[in-house]
């Protein structure tokens, strides 16, 4: 269900995205009609230049709805990066970035209505001076607006398996004047996923037939958020940011399997999941002059407590007494962020200094149950399933950029950071550690509408502080043996972006990249015959990616254009039981996404379809191996309306062609290179077609 829940946020970023055909700036000047100010937009200092007109048939509601429809950028968001850390969303709002982690790009973009956007810049990363960015990057520059707001509304259905939705979406408020600006939004996030079919099947470990299992998964979530913003100038120029957000998740998920013999006692195996969470974040910003530069001040505090339970029990037909068993935990985590960041101009560049401090934590108590032939639940021993595990870091970076010629501009960050990471409870460790990071990023400018960057870095990945310690999979009946000795990933990074309009045949983005991986963090063995998440010595990634919008207009179909991304990945690593170089386990290595939308001349009405493929590698644990994916090919259809009632109306069929839900799991009686096979688990689920109704419009 992960990749629906994906493709469902993600299809009206895509469908947005594919309006900005016609108007773009460097179309203006093969555009007899094209005004003065257009074409200066289009040559302006090496930027493309967007204002609202340039939107204007497209309706747009946000910022975020304009940016989608700019051809040849992609919209990134933040990495899950450690801390604040520098710069990694590709968006900027009056030229800072954002540096909510909850309330990310695509949120606060949302919020900005379209009549208070004055412009929005697409420029290289490493020309802004900002350390950590690279490639294109959007600042969106606003103006003081009136009182108003935004909403938006959306609701799913499907024929079969999942409950319907009708309770999604968001409404925000919001204001600002010259030194005031302010934000209010209540918002619920919501999840419908479901998949079935009497298509699932257990083979033994020659072939014979030993189940068969017809299966109805279904998943239930909802997440309420209320959040707010203040920003105020001060008459000597201090700008100071005030944000918080408190959110609630309540997710349930369901898999029950009718399990039909071939030899032995039919039974019913029901399983549910249910988790409880509450967290808030508190953040502010501080900017002031100081000396020949400015000073950043940032404050962060995050916390979120989840309790979740899993419970899977088996009833037998013949009234044999029910088996069973209970997985419970109660987590505490939080993260605590002080950050300085103080730029300057001298020798003909840009510096910025940052320091960072970041503490995170993990406080978690976890209990295993057996369930008795009475039908209660008694606590088993459960070893190394509760503790606690910290991590106090330290950072600084110094960055420098500056011009080399017109057209060329460099670069570079170099630092480091100081680690200590703790873990309470049983097997409890210490240990610190110190490790460089940085980068050199260029940017050049080949020839008006040629642009062409290079990022190499030096990296220090996240950790799930969960890996720490022991858990179960009921569903699945895996277990995490848990493990202290882990360190992050560390990387060297490089990326090549290629990014070339076409004209009036639309633009074209090329990236090449490849990573080399120390510490790679993957299931090793461990004393006992049993598997925790644990780091190996390297692994490496290449890969290349084409995103490309072509304009039909000039083929005569007035109003279209075609969206089409490739991308393609090779993957390495040794594994930890054989010795043996493979690919990653479980990664999508192939990807062909393809797209049409189009806008009908002369009405409020749009059309589009759309199809994706992925391709996915087989993923490996120490006792199983084996698929599971889901597609791999996706198709949809939209109809979308502009102006009913002064409100955007789009339904978005999904899973036109019957993708579906796919597992081919193998299970060893043991460690997969040296026992032998248990059993085969086969699921060939019907996902069925999604329909999705969203509403959007401002008051």
């Amino acid at each position: 269900m992960t990749a629906i829940a994906a493709f469902l946020v993600s299809v009206p970023l895509q469908v947005a995205a594919q309006e900005a055909t016609d108007l773009q700036p460097e179309d203006v000047e093969a555009d007899a009609g094209a005004s003065a100010q257009q074409t200066a937009q289009a040559t302006e200092a090496g930027r493309r230049v967007f204002t609202p007109t340039d939107f204007e048939r497209f309706a747009p509601r946000s910022a975020l709805d304009m940016l989608e429809e700019i051809p040849g950028f992609t919209l990134r968001g933040a990495d899950d990066q450690r801390g604040l850390g520098q710069a990694s969303a590709n968006v900027l709002i009056n030229g800072e970035r954002i540096t909510s982690k909850s309330d990310g790009v695509f949120t606060q973009l949302q919020r900005i209505a379209t009549d208070r956007v004055e412009r929005i810049e697409i420029v290289d990363g490493a020309t802004l001076g900002i350390a950590g960015l690279s490639g294109q990057v959007a600042n969106v520059i606003t103006r003081p607006g009136d009182i108003g707001g935004r909403f938006s509304y959306r609701a799913s259905f499907r024929p079969k398996y999942a409950e319907p939705s009708f309770i999604g979406g968001e409404i925000s408020l919001n204001g600002s004047s010259e030194t005031t600006e302010w934000t209010v939004a209540i918002a619920n996030g919501v999840g419908r996923g479901a998949s079935g079919g009497n298509e699932a099947f257990i083979f033994g470990p020659t072939g014979e037939l030993l189940e068969t299992r017809d299966i109805r998964t279904q998943f239930v979530g909802d997440t309420p958020r209320v959040s707010g913003s203040l920003q105020w100038t001060s008459p000597g120029g201090t700008v100071t940011n005030l944000r918080a957000n408190y959110q609630r998740v309540y997710d349930n998920f369901r898999d029950n399997q009718f399990r039909d013999l071939t030899t032995g006692v039919d039974r019913f195996r029901a399983f549910e999941f249910r988790a409880r969470e509450w967290g808030y974040e508190f953040g502010a910003d501080v900017t002031f002059g100081v000396g020949p530069g400015q000073l950043k001040l940032i404050g962060q505090e995050s916390f979120t407590r989840a309790n979740r339970r899993s419970d899977s029990i088996t009833t037998f037909v013949d009234d044999s007494p029910d088996r069973g068993n209970r997985f419970a935990t109660i987590s505490d985590t939080g993260e605590r962020i002080g950050r300085a960041e103080y730029s300057w101009a001298m020798l003909g560049g840009d510096w910025q200094l940052d320091a960072e401090a970041a503490f995170n934590r993990l406080d978690r108590s976890a209990q295993l149950f057996d369930l008795e032939p009475s039908g209660q639940f008694v606590e088993m021993d459960f070893p190394n399933g509760t503790g606690g595990v910290t991590e106090d870091r330290y950072e600084t970076i110094l960055t420098h950029s500056r011009s080399l010629a017109d057209n060329l501009t460099l670069q570079v960050g170099a630092g480091g950071e100081y680690s200590t990471i703790s873990q309470t409870g049983a097997n409890g460790l210490t240990r610190s550690f110190w490790r460089p990071k940085g980068s050199v990023n260029l940017a050049w400018q080949v020839e008006e509408g040629l642009d062409v960057s290079l990022e190499l870095a030096r990296r220090v990945g996240q950790l799930s502080f969960g890996d720490f310690l022991a858990s179960v999979s009921l569903n699945q009946d895996q277990q995490n043996a848990g493990n202290v000795e882990l360190v992050p990933q560390q990387s060297w990074e490089a990326q090549l972006d290629i990014t070339k309009t076409l004209g009036r045949w639309g633009s074209t983005e090329l990236r090449i990249f490849a990573q080399e991986i120390e510490d790679y963090i993957e299931f090793i063995p461990v004393e006992g015959g049993l598997e925790t998440r644990g780091n190996i010595d390297s692994a490496s990634i290449i890969g290349i990616r084409w995103n490309s919008t072509f304009q039909l207009e000039p083929l005569g179909f007035k109003g279209a254009q075609l969206e089409l991304t490739l991308q393609a990945e090779e993957t390495d690593l040794i594994d930890p039981l054989t010795g043996e170089s493979r690919a990653w386990g479980g990664h999508q290595d192939r990807e062909v996404d393809v797209s049409l939308r189009h806008d009908i001349p002369g009405s409020n009405w749009a059309w589009g379809v759309g199809a994706e493929y992925n391709h996915t590698l087989p993923y490996y644990r120490l006792g199983e191996t084996g698929f599971n994916y889901e597609g791999p090919t996706y198709t949809y259809a939209f109809i979308e309306h502009k102006d009913v009632f002064g409100m955007t109306a789009n339904l978005t069929v999904f899973n036109l062609t019957d993708g579906r839900a796919v597992q081919d799991r193998f299970v060893y009686d043991g460690y997969r290179d040296r026992s032998d096979l248990l059993f085969r688990e086969t699921q060939n689920l019907s996902v069925q077609p999604i329909f999705n109704f969203r509403l959007s419009g401002d008051f």
